[in-house]
């Protein structure tokens, strides 16, 4: 089993407390909370079991220790995450629309994980490195990009795998170059974590069988997860097909719920589950995650996820 190494943003999270709260009127949010969508990854890999490095950058601020605290606490080597003393923790609110949609409003770009750059890759970050996981949503300006590069540029050269999660935001959505980055990123991938809008934003084709076809046709990855969200999702390998069901819950809070089940997906491949076992695994614990407010107060162990999951009422 070797480390499983990630980048990109954190900060805290602010949550509206009532359904249909709006920015532009007042209201109340709970919080401070750590997240940061590859902060969410790293956190739960590691309590899953795996060695887990991560990239990143904090305030020297309290919320900057509030995400450190919950990282070193879920045994993340927090070592490669730089203490800014010139900019402070990223943050985001988020709202809540009557019909369960999120609204959000970022300060990442001018906060310490802004500045994130190719001084904070170093080599030794990816010793006994066997997994990479880049999301899209961390490719959000060219200092950070050019750190994604000088991470693929040694990643290429050692064969570590590569684990990509577009995770397309809608502030991408009209950024051409953001879109050709997270294209290059794809081309690269081993394996692919995706809903079938974000392949087909990336890809151009619309049918999920034709992006399949099309990704192991002229593309690396092995293996293509289709997240559908609460429905469950579809595990496409070159060989096999593998429909993994959704577990029932009362959803609290969706938010992280697709980073943790990235992250106890790569842990377990990374440990050598099957990748039907794996994705069921995560399949619980993107469940087990929504019953929980804050984006990573519901990440939970391989003995909580295995709990759940022996509870056969839960099963849709």
């Amino acid at each position: 089993m070797g480390t499983i190494v990630t980048i990109g943003e954190t900060l805290v999270e602010m949550v509206a407390t009532e359904m249909g709260q709006k920015f532009d009127e007042s209201g109340v949010f709970a919080g401070p909370f750590p997240s940061g969508a590859p902060a969410i990854f790293a956190d739960q890999a590691s309590r899953c079991g795996s060695d887990v490095n991560f990239i990143s950058a904090v305030g020297d601020d309290g919320f900057g220790r509030i995400n450190l605290n919950r990282l070193n606490d879920a045994g993340v080597n927090t070592e490669f995450m730089r203490v800014d003393q010139e900019n402070v923790t990223g943050s985001a609110f988020v709202t809540y629309t009557d019909d369960g949609n999120r609204d959000f409003i970022f300060n990442i770009v001018k906060s310490a994980s802004g500045y994130i750059s190719e001084r904070d890759v170093h080599d030794r970050v990816f010793d006994d490195c066997s997994y990479f996981h880049i999301m899209g949503s961390s490719v959000y300006n060219h200092s950070i990009q050019a750190a994604v590069e000088a991470c693929l540029e040694i990643i290429v050269r050692r064969d570590i795998k590569i684990s990509f999660d577009p995770n397309i935001r809608k502030e991408i959505l009209d950024n051409p170059t953001k879109l050709d980055f997270l294209k290059k990123i794809l081309s690269y991938a081993d394996i692919i974590q995706a809903s079938v809008e974000e392949l087909s934003y990336l890809l151009g084709s619309t049918g999920e069988s034709e992006l399949i076809r099309d990704i192991f046709a002229n593309h690396k990855a092995s293996i293509i997860v289709v997240k559908r969200g609460s429905v469950g999702s579809t595990v496409y390998t070159r060989d096999n097909q593998i429909d993994v069901a959704p577990y029932k819950v009362e959803e609290v809070d969706p938010t992280g719920a697709g980073d943790c089940f990235a992250g106890t997906l790569i842990s377990c491949i990374n440990q050598g589950m099957s990748i039907d076992m794996a994705a069921d695994y995560a399949s619980a614990a993107g469940a087990i995650a929504v019953t929980k407010q804050g984006p990573m107060e519901g990440n939970t162990d391989l003995n909580g996820i295995v709990a759940f999951i022996q509870d056969d009422k839960r099963k849709l």
